[in-house]
């Protein structure tokens, strides 16, 4: 019988999204703090910035933040269990890569 390894074992997984999640918390209020830097720059360049202008550089600028920083932690999520070592390379073999 195959051994639970990486994010199959419930213990690991636990762990592991426990930290991913802490992550994404701290990130999110790096976001935070990205968005507040953002509306500073716009509001010191002297024009008036209506309401929509607002709610789509909050959005725009959180949202990319947290899309790049969550593709990056879910990559060291699967890197740092043992995740992507259970992959299995079909090809291996297959492919002569000297031409």
């Amino acid at each position: 019988m195959k051994r639970a390894e990486g994010l199959d074992d419930p213990q690991i997984a636990a762990i592991a999204w426990a930290r991913f999640r802490r992550i994404m918390a701290w990130m999110a209020l790096i976001g935070a703090g990205c968005v507040l830097a953002a509306l500073g720059w716009l509001a010191s360049r002297g024009s008036p910035m209506p309401i929509h202008m607002i709610i789509a550089t909050t959005l725009g600028v959180w949202l990319t933040f947290m899309l790049g920083t969550g593709l990056m932690a879910l990559v060291f999520l699967s890197s740092g269990t043992g995740h992507d070592e259970q992959v299995e390379d079909r090809l291996k073999g297959e492919i002569d890569i000297d031409g």
